[in-house]
């Protein structure tokens, strides 16, 4: 059956987040959290259990390690739920390892030429991003019809990732995509179904805990 509740979240503080020097040595994948986006972590579980209370959850996470790690923190708040990794949920792919200074300057490449189309080098652009979130999207329909399915779901995923899941699901265009910000660590959105089976889904809750009629009009 469709879920009650999607709730879409971004990983908690990363060291990559405080301190960019860290992709000189470190795989993007293998970056773990701070103490501080543990913390947020841990947080965000009783907050989420709070809005989604004893009901099941099914939480699918990215596989990178600060994901992961977001992941565990949240689920010390419930008792009742399922986890899935899937790659698919994975940050936008930046290459490979580089120095700070190279970093800058394809941020100023990106930020010139449109955030959504621009390809990294060695790694993706929104595009493809969008066509692993699209086949993530038709398993996870797949996954709503069966009986036992849980009520809530939970996504453990990256800021540009959301922003792409968003996308997809409303069919924003392009434009729209480009005016979003990435919500902060261990912010989200949550996904609110209608009280008929065949009910879509709105936004409910944005990544400040206010309600917005839209997700494109949202900014830090």
């Amino acid at each position: 059956m469709k879920p009650e509740r999607i709730i879409i979240i971004r990983h908690g503080e990363s060291q990559g987040n405080t301190d960019k020097s860290i992709y000189r040595n470190v795989p993007d994948y293998a970056i773990p959290l701070t103490a501080k986006g543990r913390q947020q972590s841990h947080d965000a579980g009783i907050e989420l259990h709070e809005r989604l209370g004893d009901d099941s959850v099914m939480f699918y996470v990215s596989p990178f390690w600060r994901t992961r790690e977001t992941y565990a923190g949240i689920a010390q708040a419930f008792t009742n739920y399922v986890m899935r990794e899937d790659p698919r949920l994975r940050e936008q792919e930046w290459g490979h390892l580089r120095e700070v200074d190279v970093t800058k300057a394809i941020e100023a490449k990106r930020d010139a030429y449109g955030r959504y189309f621009f390809r990294m080098p060695d790694g993706e652009n929104g595009a493809d991003v969008e066509d692993r979130v699209t086949t993530f999207l038709d398993t996870l329909h797949r996954d709503f019809e069966k009986p036992s399915f849980p009520r809530n779901v939970v996504l453990v995923t990256h800021g540009f990732t959301a922003r792409i899941i968003l996308k997809r699901w409303f069919h924003l265009s392009t434009e729209n995509f480009e005016k979003m910000a990435n919500p902060p660590n261990c912010g989200y959105f949550s996904l609110k179904c209608g009280y008929h089976l065949n009910s879509k889904y709105s936004i409910e809750i944005g990544p400040k805990d206010e309600p917005i009629p839209a997700p494109w009009i949202w900014k830090p």
